[in-house]
């Protein structure tokens, strides 16, 4: 098979692997609550302040109305509260309740075990093949976007 085809049949299955996800991580969370990537992802940018579901929006790419959808389960199972702004009672903050953290530093976590693999796999690789590695990510991802 050809290294370009190679390549193609990678991100296929990258793409199905991760569908309705917005990251790939190696590996499985360990909470024992049944949650999607967002939701954790979610729980993990609470765990450094409160945030609007507008923001949270904007931080992860995806539409405040998914963002509601995901925010009103971890408000149901009690991982996450919504409070109103003192000064302007139009805006809401999100905030991690005291369950809601463990999962939060869990998930962050995930993702630095996910960029050791990372870099465990690199280490396999001479300086000058990491170059070319990184140079043709840079360039795939200039193309795609």
């Amino acid at each position: 098979m050809l290294l370009s085809e190679r390549i193609d049949v990678f991100f296929n299955s990258l793409i199905a692997k991760t569908e309705h996800q917005n990251e790939l991580l190696i590996g499985k969370c360990q909470s024992d609550i049944s949650l999607t990537s967002t939701q954790e992802h979610i729980l993990m940018l609470l765990k450094d302040g409160k945030w609007t579901n507008t923001d949270l929006a904007k931080a992860l790419s995806i539409s405040q109305a998914a963002v509601s959808k995901a925010v009103k389960q971890l408000i149901q199972k009690d991982l996450v509260v919504s409070v109103k702004d003192g000064k302007d009672g139009r805006v809401s903050y999100l905030m991690l309740t005291d369950n809601g953290l463990p999962i939060a530093i869990e998930h962050a976590e995930h993702h630095q075990s996910t960029l050791q693999v990372y870099e465990t796999i690199l280490t396999a690789f001479s300086e000058d093949d990491q170059e070319v590695i990184a140079r043709f990510v840079d360039e795939l991802s200039r193309k795609v976007h």
